[in-house]
């Protein structure tokens, strides 16, 4: 099905947010609403289906913000908290709706289970815990969504797998630090392309500038958008300065139309 993409960025941050709690770095003082970032998560709109890619500790806020009313499934792209911390706030959809189709790798669900067990219960489950149904998903295989298909993409976040979607010429990734040549083979060319950009300097799990810069080089999409950005990038206006003009560092709010 070859519908309308809506997407709407829900939180471009690290796994700490900006402002950082405490802090007094210059970033996390800014008034640029463009500079206040929640954990990092996107809402996909494609046709009347209503898509969550992760459901961080922001979650709650996020959907209250973006006036989400459905959601249609979600999908996760590894288990760290900044990315998972929010499932329990799935609970008011699941009321309404009943269970939650959620995609994920095996080993997403085996972590999730260790933290939420009360959510796979089988037996005697508290009345009031989110029911969620358990979609398997890998690198090795497309999958369809209400006639919708996408592709997982897969990437490490040092050594963690983790991944990405790409669907319809938009692709969506975060927390990558390197990516195997055959899967960059399969986002080539994607019109729209979204990647993390942690910072200035270096860093053991995740892309920097520098190198989110070459990968947008190496991929060829149209746009390129940098997201799961520290406070450690810098102010959001003298970074995108610096950019080259199909490359934007995405903010909280940002909607793209694909």
């Amino acid at each position: 099905m070859n519908s309308h993409i809506k997407v709407t960025f829900l939180g471009t941050g690290t796994s700490q947010g900006i402002p950082v709690i405490g802090s007094k770095h210059p970033v996390c003082l800014s008034e640029d609403s463009r500079d206040k970032r929640l954990r990092v998560s996107i809402l996909i709109q494609w046709g009347d289906k209503t898509y969550i890619i992760d459901c961080g500790p922001d979650f709650r806020q996020q959907m209250l913000h973006s006036h989400v009313t459905k959601i249609d499934a979600v999908l996760i792209t590894h288990e760290h908290s900044d990315h998972t911390a929010g499932l329990d706030d799935i609970r008011p959809f699941c009321f309404k709706q009943g269970e939650i189709p959620f995609y994920a790798s095996k080993e997403v669900f085996a972590a999730l289970k260790k933290r939420f067990g009360y959510i796979f219960e089988t037996e005697n489950k508290y009345p009031g815990a989110p029911t969620i149904s358990q979609h398997i998903i890998s690198k090795h295989s497309s999958f369809v969504l209400d006639q919708n298909t996408i592709t997982p993409v897969e990437a490490l976040h040092n050594t963690l797998p983790v991944l990405g979607f790409t669907m319809q010429g938009f692709t969506y990734l975060t927390d990558v630090k390197t990516m195997a040549d055959s899967e960059i083979e399969k986002i080539k060319g994607t019109k729209n392309l979204v990647i993390n950009a942690l910072r200035q300097e270096p860093h053991p799990s995740h892309l920097n500038l520098e190198e989110a810069l070459a990968f947008i080089e190496k991929v060829q999409p149209q746009r390129a958008y940098l997201t799961h950005i520290s406070h450690l990038l810098g102010f959001h206006e003298t970074v995108q300065a610096t950019l080259p003009s199909h490359v934007f560092l995405a903010y909280d709010g940002l909607t793209i139309e694909i």
